[in-house]
């Protein structure tokens, strides 16, 4: 209950703040209530081993027991993991966010103790159809954004737990697309978990999308190039973690991690001018029920210190904070119960594909991998900056051109 009341505190604070314009801080509160919202269901009823009795699965379907019921829990667990770890990451500390943070790690850690006990009512697929393979790597993500907070405080059971379920997921093959990626990324955390991996799915996986590159920071999902969010969602993101991983373990590739990173900072500036006055953006391609995850990268090149000289993260702020407002005005983003549907600006079914269930929304998280910037960061400590969405519009004269990098 206390907790409760600290969000509400928090997102009431935001609200009335004594001026129109938000500080840092008061943007930081907000990013953290809504946060809270979204994973408030899952840990609560994942830690106490009910999230299978408790988690609607709706798909576009209206099916009342959807296929999906298979994979939809693994989802939703790992597709929260690889957005909230960096703030868990923080660890807990005396402040009020400090404690609540802690409160969210035992519930990360519980709930990853009942995900990964064949014993467990919560237990989760890791073997039925190949989807598993994709949020086991979001898992593993999010292992590797919180090495300390959350890998490093489960017990030798549950590690091995986890470990002997990524075991399994190695059987299953990707197609060659984005989830290359995902068993790349697999065996990047079992050579940073474990210090063996099968290196050959990350070298294709590498190889590959050395191939499909386009050009100005976008790959093709595959041979072909996707106008979607996808670069954002997957591609850029764990590429990048991937070859990270890769450089530390002297694993190679260090002339394309180095190009990755000049990729990487170039998609998050396409991605800041993507972000309009009010706060919205395209909605094009799959997967747009993921909502404001689909800026994933931007976030996460202010939290690894990628952002161009173009790019204050001030400004970074300031607009991922007036998406996640643009998208939290409207109502039924969450049922009755507090748990994500199916939309993008509400509920909005028809618009999902039919791979995507309740707990495939979760990767909506991604957006708040910045809270991993403690809250003396200059992303937070910085007064209010306009985006160049709004700075243009406004007839600001200080915007720069836009140029597209040249590399092969």
């Amino acid at each position: 209950m206390k907790y409760s009341i600290l969000i509400l505190t928090l997102l009431m604070f935001c609200i009335t703040g004594r001026s129109q314009v938000a500080s840092g801080q008061e943007d930081r509160a907000y990013w953290i209530s809504v946060l809270s919202q979204v994973a408030d269901p899952l840990l609560d009823n994942m830690s106490k081993g009910e999230l299978r009795k408790s988690m609607p699965v709706e798909t576009v379907s209206g099916a009342v027991n959807p296929s999906n019921a298979r994979t939809t829990h693994l989802e939703a667990l790992g597709r929260l993991l690889v957005g909230i770890a960096p703030w868990l990451e923080l660890g807990p500390d005396e402040t009020s966010e400090g404690q609540l943070r802690e409160k969210y790690i035992q519930l990360m850690l519980k709930s990853i103790e009942y995900g990964f006990d064949p014993e467990s009512p919560d237990y989760l697929n890791f073997t039925v159809t190949r989807q598993p393979l994709v949020d086991a790597a979001f898992f593993c993500q999010g292992v590797l954004r919180a090495p300390v907070q959350v890998w490093g405080r489960l017990s030798p059971v549950v590690r091995q737990n986890v470990l002997n379920a990524l075991q399994q997921i190695r059987i299953i093959k990707p197609v060659e697309s984005n989830w290359l990626l995902f068993s790349a990324m697999v065996e990047a955390a079992l050579l940073e978990l474990t210090g063996e991996c099968n290196m050959y799915p990350i070298e294709y996986a590498v190889m590959r999308f050395k191939e499909w590159y386009k050009g100005d920071a976008w790959y093709g999902d595959g041979v072909n190039l996707h106008m979607d969010y996808y670069n954002s969602f997957v591609i850029h993101p764990m590429l990048l973690d991937v070859l990270k991983v890769m450089q530390k373990h002297n694993k190679g590739e260090s002339d394309f991690y180095k190009k990755e990173l000049r990729r990487f900072s170039r998609y998050a500036e396409q991605q800041e001018r993507m972000i309009s006055p009010d706060g919205a953006y395209p909605v094009v391609g799959r997967s747009i029920a993921y909502r404001f995850g689909a800026f994933h990268v931007l976030s996460q090149a202010a939290l690894d210190g990628l952002l161009p000289a173009s790019v204050t993260k001030a400004q970074v702020r300031c607009g991922l904070t007036a998406v996640i407002k643009r998208h939290m005005a409207v109502k039924g983003n969450f049922d009755e119960r507090g748990w994500l549907t199916l939309g993008f600006a509400g509920h909005q079914p028809q618009i999902a594909e039919r791979y995507i269930s309740t707990g495939s929304l979760y990767l909506c998280s991604v957006v708040f991998t910045a809270l991993g910037l403690p809250a003396t960061d200059e992303f937070w400590c910085t007064p209010y900056a306009e985006w160049t969405g709004k700075k243009i519009w406004n007839g600001n004269k200080s915007v720069k051109l836009d140029k597209a990098i040249k590399d092969n």
